[in-house]
C-alpha cells in the first residue's frame, strides 16, 4: 500500500533588515541561499553534513563575486560622474 503522507516545501521565513543602509553581500547570499537550497534537518547525518558544506561554499562563492559586482557596480558610477564633471561625487564614490 503507498502512503499519501507528504511533507511541504515551505519553509520558515527569513527578515533581513538594515538601518541606514543597504543589505551587505554577505546578508543577500544568505538571503539567495534560503531560496536556493534548504537542508532538511531529518537527512540522514551524513548526507546533511555533506550539504551544508556545500551550501556554505556555494554561499562563499556568491559573496565573493557580490562585493565584485559592487565594486564594478561603483567604478561605472565614478566613471559616468567623472564624465559628468561631478568630481566631488566621483571621488565620494571613489573611496566606498
Amino acid at each position: 500500500m503507498f502512503s499519501s503522507e507528504s511533507q511541504s516545501g515551505f519553509t520558515e521565513p527569513f527578515v533581513f533588515t538594515s538601518s541606514n543602509r543597504g543589505h551587505s553581500p554577505e546578508e543577500m547570499a544568505e538571503m539567495a541561499m534560503n531560496k536556493i537550497m534548504v537542508v532538511s534537518k531529518d537527512a540522514p547525518p551524513a548526507i546533511r553534513d555533506q550539504a551544508i558544506a556545500h551550501r556554505d561554499k556555494l554561499k562563499e562563492t556568491l559573496v565573493f563575486y557580490m562585493n565584485r559586482m559592487a565594486q564594478s557596480e561603483r567604478t561605472t558610477i565614478w566613471a559616468l560622474m567623472k564624465q559628468q564633471g561631478h568630481e566631488d561625487v566621483a571621488e565620494i564614490i571613489r573611496r566606498l
